[in-house]
């Protein structure tokens, strides 16, 4: 009896240990991975966003949309200085908020140029308008 509580205590002893081992290589490899990521400077989304504080400015960002482009290049500077700090995942989040400010200001440029169109044509239409009734009289 000694000697089959004995195999069962000797058996188990390996096992945990094995699996210790396992989750101890598991812990390091993750954080290996994490430490990996954190290390990459993120230099596609600073291009990304730089493409769009272009595109913003290119649709009027600064004069229709001036606080968000102020914002967005603001925050594409921050990421920038961030970067060059190497903190890489400060300089990521800020470059995708400055992304996402840029986009915005290139929206409401482009929204407040069809409305400056349509109020063209408004303008135009009543100026046929009153145009017509002069010669109609």
């Amino acid at each position: 009896m000694e000697l089959a509580a004995m195999k069962t205590h000797t058996e188990k002893a390996p096992r945990s240990r094995l699996h210790g081992i396992k989750l101890a290589a598991l812990a390091l490899g993750s954080s290996l991975v994490l430490a990996g990521c954190a290390g990459n400077p993120p230099s596609e989304q600073y291009a990304v966003t730089q493409s769009a504080v272009n595109s913003a400015i290119s649709a009027g960002g600064t004069e229709f949309a001036a606080v968000e482009m102020k914002s967005a290049q603001d925050k594409l500077k921050e990421a920038e200085l961030a970067m060059h700090e190497k903190e890489y995942e400060k300089a990521r989040r800020l470059a995708e908020q400055a992304e996402w400010d840029a986009r915005l200001a290139e929206r409401k440029a482009q929204a407040a140029k069809a409305e400056q169109a349509l109020q063209d044509a408004r303008q135009g239409v009543q100026e046929l308008r009153e145009e017509g009734m002069r010669n109609a009289q």
